[in-house]
């Protein structure tokens, strides 16, 4: 019997490059902190979330220069302490890491505070090496020996691990930052962030009144039970298309609303063929890496199979007639 081979299919008017899932919108209008977040929820989703560079290019604009709210807060510093991957204190050397190319982890024999660090990476590289699987990592590990190897008293290294005071305002907890490393003075009292003419992030006294960005959310849970056919009908009638990922920006994304669906899968625009005698080839800019769950079985190829998004992230292959839940862009 013929084995199940896989393609995706692209449902509705977006493309692979154009396709987003939430849009920025900048308002000129001088409001508060406090006023700018009603206004945002009233007419968009909320005031605007970022969740890396890509995004803060997104949000950008080269002609609006102006400081201007965005959805980060202080919070009670006694109520909430959590460690993120990606403040400024002591001055002190650094690993960056690059998503590209042949060498991964570069050791940076400069001594400078953990903004300053980060700013650094960001400018050469992709950022300051974060999370286990890039510190477990042998490379890693020779950098790190290469540091050790030198004839210092301070055997300490900037990782990108800080501890949160700030939270979003639509509650998702993207940990990343963009803070100017001399934008950090009389904090105390400024407890709203917002973008400044240089791209990076300071805050201010949150009654102060500025322009500021929303962002309106295009992903839609639809918590009704339906087959995969039934599905796509939906958004196609009701919003604009059934969510397909690209990357893996988007699956952290959608992922957030899987974790909110009545039922444990919910349905994704990706489906398998039997009839097609082809393999689904993925490409640097379409999907980094299909999510798939670790096979536990052979599937052979006797019956119509589409993909199905798990609450913990992970794709399964499920039959298009099982009801699930499933997610709109609209």
């Amino acid at each position: 019997m013929q084995w199940i081979q896989f393609v995706l299919i692209l449902m509705g008017q977006c493309s692979f490059f154009t396709c987003h899932l939430y849009e920025y919108h900048f308002i000129q209008e001088e409001k508060t902190w406090d006023e700018a977040q009603s206004y945002c929820r009233e007419h968009f989703t909320d005031l605007a979330t970022v969740s890396d560079m890509r995004d803060l290019e997104r949000l950008t604009n080269p002609s609006q220069t102006t400081d201007a709210w965005i959805g980060l807060r202080s919070i009670n510093e006694r109520a909430i302490k959590e460690w993120h991957w990606s403040l400024p204190g002591e001055k002190l050397k650094f690993i960056c890491y690059n998503e590209t190319g042949q060498q991964k982890y570069f050791f940076i024999d400069e001594s400078k505070n953990w903004l300053q660090a980060q700013s650094y990476c960001r400018e050469h590289h992709t950022d300051l090496v974060s999370g286990l699987e890039q510190i477990n990592s042998d490379e890693f590990k020779e950098r790190v020996e290469e540091f050790n190897d030198q004839d210092i008293s301070n055997k300490f290294l900037w990782i990108g691990l800080f501890r949160e005071i700030w939270s979003w305002s639509d509650g998702k907890n993207f940990s990343f930052r963009h803070w100017d490393p001399d934008s950090f003075e009389d904090v105390a009292s400024k407890k709203c962030a917002m973008t400044t003419s240089n791209g990076k992030w300071s805050s201010d006294i949150c009654t102060d009144q500025k322009p500021f960005y929303c962002y309106d959310d295009k992903v839609i849970l639809i918590k009704e039970k339906k087959t995969w056919d039934e599905a796509l009908d939906y958004c196609r009638e009701n919003h604009r298309v059934l969510v397909s990922i690209t990357d893996s920006h988007q699956q952290r994304w959608v992922e957030k609303r899987a974790k909110m669906a009545d039922t444990e899968f919910v349905w994704l625009g990706m489906r398998y063929t039997c009839t097609l005698d082809l393999s689904f080839r993925v490409s640097d800019r379409s999907v980094c890496k299909p999510n798939l769950a670790p096979k536990k079985k052979t599937v052979r190829c006797d019956s119509d199979l589409a993909v199905a998004m798990k609450r913990d992230g992970k794709w399964y292959k499920k039959a298009v007639s099982e009801k699930f839940n499933f997610i709109c862009v609209k």
